[in-house]
């Protein structure tokens, strides 16, 4: 136990100011209606009630340490619980294969995963983790780039056995388009590769990429789809590889566990998931 004479070497133990010290004593003494130091010139001397007060006090602090201990336990150990926010197919393809190794080391840690179009409230602690195609405008939040999707316009091959390639200019003409019910970070409105859709007939709108994928493998129609679905469906075959275009996918997590191990641990396990794709670009370090 400490025992300071002077409220300037109180202050700096407990790294506040001396003001700010004297403030906190003195609205502690209103509370109490009593006094509990003298002032000297030999420094403050504790009055009888504050020698009575003094194993309650410590106790309370003693306390006030486990529970900041109990904390910072949890913060520091590979356990406990993360919601993590997705589409599905980034889901399915990063963030369960993430999953997958992490719990292989740390069986204790475990996961909400929350699949879905929609975004979730993360400042509400809705999730702790979200993996996006659409960058979140909360300035709150901790965001980074993991890395960029390339997407490129996609047939199945059956559908390119029985329609020509789409003409530049031609807008679509004589073909069936499926297209995202909304918005997207690799979509345009209304586009595709970068020509409007005027001309051709749009077979179907999907809310979900997985959908959009499925109905395009199937022979439904073309879309533009990331170039990494390729790589476990070779029916879908790309055309017009020169239009081929980049978003990015953004890491989100929310500021009080950003530090958190099992946090920091789920968000390397992702980054090491998504370095296994080679159409998608590593943001950069």
């Amino acid at each position: 136990m400490y025992k300071m004479k002077t409220l300037a070497a109180a202050a700096n133990l407990l790294d506040v100011d001396q003001a700010t010290a004297g403030r906190h004593l003195n609205a502690l003494e209103r509370q109490l209606k009593t006094r509990l130091f003298l002032r000297t010139t030999a420094g403050m001397i504790p009055t009888p009630f504050a020698d009575l007060l003094l194993p309650q006090a410590l106790r309370l602090e003693e306390a006030a340490l486990s529970m900041q201990k109990m904390v910072q336990d949890s913060d520091l150990g590979l356990a406990g619980l993360i919601r993590i926010a997705t589409t599905d197919t980034l889901a399915q393809f990063f963030v369960i294969p993430a999953i997958k190794a992490l719990q292989k080391q740390h069986p204790d840690i475990e996961v909400v995963l929350l699949t879905g179009a929609e975004l979730v409230n993360m400042n509400r602690r809705e999730a702790d983790i979200a993996l996006r195609t659409i960058r979140p405008e909360s300035p709150l939040l901790i965001t980074r780039k993991l890395m960029e999707l390339t997407v490129s316009l996609y047939g199945s091959a059956h559908y390119w056995r029985t329609h020509p390639l789409p003409v530049w200019g031609e807008h679509f003409n004589g073909h069936t388009l499926l297209l995202p019910l909304q918005p997207t970070g690799w979509s345009e409105p209304e586009q595709l590769s970068g020509e409007s859709i005027d001309q051709g007939k749009i077979g179907m709108r999907c809310n979900t990429l997985s959908s959009l994928c499925s109905a395009t493998r199937s022979g439904l129609g073309i879309t533009e789809l990331p170039d990494f679905l390729a790589h476990e469906y070779p029916e879908l075959q790309a055309v017009r590889t020169a239009y081929r275009r980049r978003y990015p996918v953004w890491l989100v997590a929310h500021p009080d566990l950003y530090k958190t191990a099992r946090v920091r641990a789920i968000m390397d396990a992702i980054c090491v998931a998504a370095a296994a794709y080679p159409s998608l670009v590593p943001a950069p370090t």
